[in-house]
């Protein structure tokens, strides 16, 4: 077959899968098969398409057909302009979490330290630290595989000599304090873990996703024992679920943090929430 007709081919396999994007994800794939740009495909778009990249093609068609992330197939992710490798063991990188990255690079100053909790992939902490060259951290996870995943991206991006990992509950390992605190922490509300799309529900780590009866679990905890482990005028920022905003604003400031924000994302939902410690340290 064609290159062209391989990829009408593939898009209705997704389509009928019911996978989101079945269009894009199939030129995605096709990319990542054959290392032909979109510009490439199509100018060759007539040309008969080799046998090894049409078997190749074929099966990682038929692997996103079960709704396995198109990012677990290519094992990579873009966040920020940089590539990171993602797995089962990690939440893969989303967009509205540059949002988070946003404001906080908005906050540091050269020689600040930042602290990431339930940092995953990493790619939170890391697109910080390459940001600001002149910045150090620390990203804390409970996972080691998720710790291994985010240890080769911190070298891949080249971060490493200023960045550590400690796998830890939360802040149980950690007895230093920091300029920012920043977490992504897991905010879905345990009832409804099971209604998200496979791709989720089914592949991202269940850990990475509960927050309990009410989402909230997390921030209490982070929130509740920042004043252990914050310089005085830290910053703690979270990214936020959808209608947890003013909940979490009201934690922080039952825990003493003042100059509250609450960011919206690209879409205009509720997606940051950020306060300052008044505390001494």
């Amino acid at each position: 077959m064609k290159y062209k007709e391989e990829l009408i081919a593939a898009t209705e396999k997704l389509k009928s899968a019911n996978v989101p994007d079945h269009e894009l994800d199939a030129k995605l794939l096709m990319e990542f098969v054959t290392g032909m740009s979109r510009n490439d495909l199509f100018l060759h778009g007539e040309d008969e398409m080799p046998e090894a990249e049409h078997l190749r093609y074929t099966e990682v068609i038929d692997t996103r057909a079960k709704r396995i992330p198109l990012q677990h197939i290519t094992g990579e992710q873009e966040f920020y302009g940089l590539s990171f490798k993602v797995n089962e063991h990690v939440l893969v990188p989303r967009q509205d979490t540059e949002i988070l990255v946003e404001h906080v690079l908005s906050l540091l100053k050269p020689g600040d330290s930042v602290l990431d909790l339930c940092t995953g992939s990493g790619c939170i902490i890391i697109t910080l630290l390459h940001e600001n060259p002149l910045c150090t951290g620390m990203g804390s996870d409970i996972s080691e595989d998720a710790l291994s995943v985010a240890t080769e991206n911190a070298e891949s991006n080249g971060v490493s000599s200023r960045l550590s990992f400690i796998r830890s509950d939360l802040y149980k390992n950690i007895d230093k304090r920091f300029d920012h605190i920043v977490s992504n922490p897991p905010y879905i509300k345990t009832g409804i873990i099971e209604t998200l799309m496979p791709e989720v529900k089914d592949h991202d780590p269940y850990s990475a996703l509960d927050g309990g009866e009410d989402g909230l679990v997390f921030y209490r905890i982070i929130t509740g024992d920042a004043k252990d482990h914050l310089f005085k005028n830290g910053t703690l920022s979270f990214e936020v679920g959808v209608d947890e905003a003013d909940d979490v604003k009201r934690i922080m400031e039952e825990n003493g943090f003042t100059d509250i924000k609450i960011i919206k994302d690209y879409s205009g939902n509720d997606r940051v929430v950020s306060g300052r410690a008044d505390y001494d340290s």
